[in-house]
């Protein structure tokens, strides 16, 4: 199939199709005509890796995780290594947003949006 049609399955757009096949995480063999034929194997790697990239995993994680797919004597714990590795990731993420929320309620309260020109917000960012 074309890549438009293996965009439509995959829920990918063409231009990560594309990119994904730039930088080798996919390979569709070539028509004579030059384009690409993707078939229903690549469709499933495709939609493999839009899944793994909403879950957030990196693009080398998501080689990684294709590799240990593909390799029928992986295992286990070495998937589940990258996905700890990942969550643990994650974790960090939301402490650090927690804090950056709580820091912007507290200047957001102390701003009095009033036409004076002093604000608490542009005082901090100052800092």
């Amino acid at each position: 199939m074309k890549i438009r049609e293996a965009s439509l399955q995959s829920e990918l757009s063409e231009k990560t199709i594309r990119y994904y096949e730039d930088i080798g995480l996919v390979a569709a063999d070539r028509r004579e005509n030059g384009y690409r034929d993707f078939s229903a194997e690549d469709v499933h790697r495709l939609r493999f890796l839009a899944r793994a990239r909403r879950l957030g995993f990196t693009v080398d994680d998501c080689r990684q995780l294709l590799s240990l797919y593909n390799d029928k004597e992986r295992a286990s714990k070495d998937v589940k290594q990258i996905a700890k590795a990942h969550l643990d990731e994650i974790d960090q993420k939301l402490t650090e947003l927690t804090e950056m929320k709580q820091t912007l309620e507290v200047l957001v309260k102390r701003c009095s949006g009033n036409e004076r020109p002093d604000c608490p917000i542009l005082n901090d960012l100052a800092q």
